[in-house]
């Protein structure tokens, strides 16, 4: 009976880990959900997306700076005293009206009173709408054009991290299905050791087994229930790392499919490492590299002119009067030439000349890098290619060896310790495979983001 449970449960380990010749398109599908659902969720993503969204109005900001800007704009004032203007006006013509009047014999000049006109108004109000429009201003243009390549910038930020996100839930996923397989593995292998333990205890009763091998068993079975419990929390784990990604409730269920590996795409990409047209952080580095250029180009116009209009249309008046004597328009020019400045345009255009230089240096320090990376990646998928083809030959070697200790047993020529180590070297061969077989999927992911090969739109 022991026999015939074992060589069941054997054949379901066997082919947990047969090796496959294409892509389980299943898993795959279950992957590319989780990432889509992952674009709508993350809130990392979210975070940059409502950046991206900050840099496009800065965009229609910078836009808007060309056209007219019409204002109203209101002043009151009233003062007493202060400085004036005597205006003897009686004492220059009184005299002369005087005369008149005696010359006429009449009254028809009247006599006046010296005046004084104050220079500060009393209740005078001063209400117009202005209108002002650039002409000629260097900046404007070259505002919209930084603001243009920042949200370049922030795009291509945004696809960096996409890129990331979907490596990272892939390992994510591979390790949740390697702790889930790892579970069932020692599941299988608990369930043997049960058996071994009932029947020993059944012969020990009978009076043709040995306390020790019953001793042992119970070792073993405690020995695995330990590993077990450390598996299902590594489970967990994984659970929730993988929620968190695609923010959701740490207990949601994660649909789970046995994934395969496309041995060819393996072999392929050893071969051969591919390479998209061009990574997001060159093109961000060159963004940087314009934005600064840009920079330095608008720094160098210091001294050109700038020149705006405006136009007035109002009224003012004291005693807050509205009439066709207050009413009326101002059109004018505005010219703005700078001179002197201690300097400070000059300075500013060398530091903006290093900062050009400085973002040259990093976008060619980040190209080494990023190549480095990817034949790094390329090499650890090396190491993980040869580690799973050498977990295959070492998982047929144990079950082979385990087969043959198994039949010795039943014959008699081997200790029930050795079907013990036959196993324990079965479960654990059969963990390693899964291990490497997870380690190569990951490898995969990893080369994926450092060759930018994912379809991300």
């Amino acid at each position: 009976m022991l026999t015939l449970l074992m060589n069941k449960i054997k054949i379901g380990l066997m082919s947990t880990t047969l090796v496959v010749l294409s892509l389980n398109v299943k898993a795959q599908v279950l992957v590319d959900d989780y990432i889509k659902e992952a674009f709508k969720n993350n809130i990392v993503l979210q975070q940059k997306n409502i950046s991206l969204e900050k840099a496009q109005y800065a965009l229609k900001s910078a836009k808007s700076l060309f056209l007219p800007t019409i204002a109203f704009q209101g002043g009151y004032q009233t003062a007493d005293g202060g400085r004036n203007i005597p205006l003897p006006l009686g004492d220059l013509l009184n005299p002369i009206y005087s005369t008149l009047n005696q010359m006429t014999a009449t009254n028809k000049f009247q006599m006046l009173e010296n005046q004084s006109i104050d220079f500060l108004p009393k209740n005078f109000y001063d209400a117009k709408i202005r209108t002002t429009v650039p002409i000629i201003n260097s900046d404007l243009v070259y505002n919209k054009r930084i603001s243009e390549q920042q949200l370049v910038l922030k795009e291509t930020e945004v696809l960096i991290y996409k890129r990331d996100l979907v490596k990272n839930i892939k390992v994510a996923y591979y390790n949740y299905l390697n702790a889930l397989q790892a579970v069932e593995i020692y599941q299988s292998s608990l369930q043997l050791a049960n058996e071994g333990l009932r029947v020993n205890t059944k012969l020990l009763e009978g009076g043709k087994g040995l306390p020790a091998y019953v001793l042992r068993s119970k070792s073993e079975v405690e020995n695995i229930n330990a590993q077990l419990v450390a598996a299902e929390q590594q489970v967990v784990n994984a659970q929730l790392y993988f929620n968190f990604l695609l923010n959701r409730g740490a207990d949601e269920k994660i649909n789970s499919d046995k994934a395969q590996i496309d041995v060819a795409k393996v072999e392929g990409q050893l071969l051969d490492v591919p390479v998209s047209n061009s990574r997001e952080e060159l093109k961000q580095l060159e963004q940087v590299i314009a934005i600064n250029k840009n920079v330095l180009k608008m720094d160098n116009r210091f001294a050109v002119p700038k020149l705006g209009a405006f136009f007035d249309l109002g009224s003012q008046a004291e005693g807050f009067k509205f009439n066709s004597n207050s009413r009326y328009y101002m059109l004018g020019l505005q010219l703005d030439i700078p001179i002197f400045a201690g300097n400070r345009n000059t300075l500013k255009i060398k530091q903006t000349v290093l900062d050009v230089e400085n973002a040259e240096l990093n976008a060619n320090l980040v190209a080494q890098q990023l190549n480095l990376t990817k034949r790094t990646a390329q090499n650890n998928l090396k190491s993980a290619y040869q580690n799973y083809q050498s977990s295959l030959k070492q998982f047929e070697a144990a079950s082979s060896y385990q087969r043959l200790i198994d039949k010795g047993y039943n014959a008699g020529s081997n200790s029930f310790i050795e079907t013990i180590d036959a196993r324990n070297q079965l479960t654990t061969t059969q963990l390693f495979t899964n291990i490497c077989r997870y380690k190569l999927l990951s490898a995969l992911a990893e080369l994926e983001r450092e060759t930018a090969t994912y379809q991300i739109n």
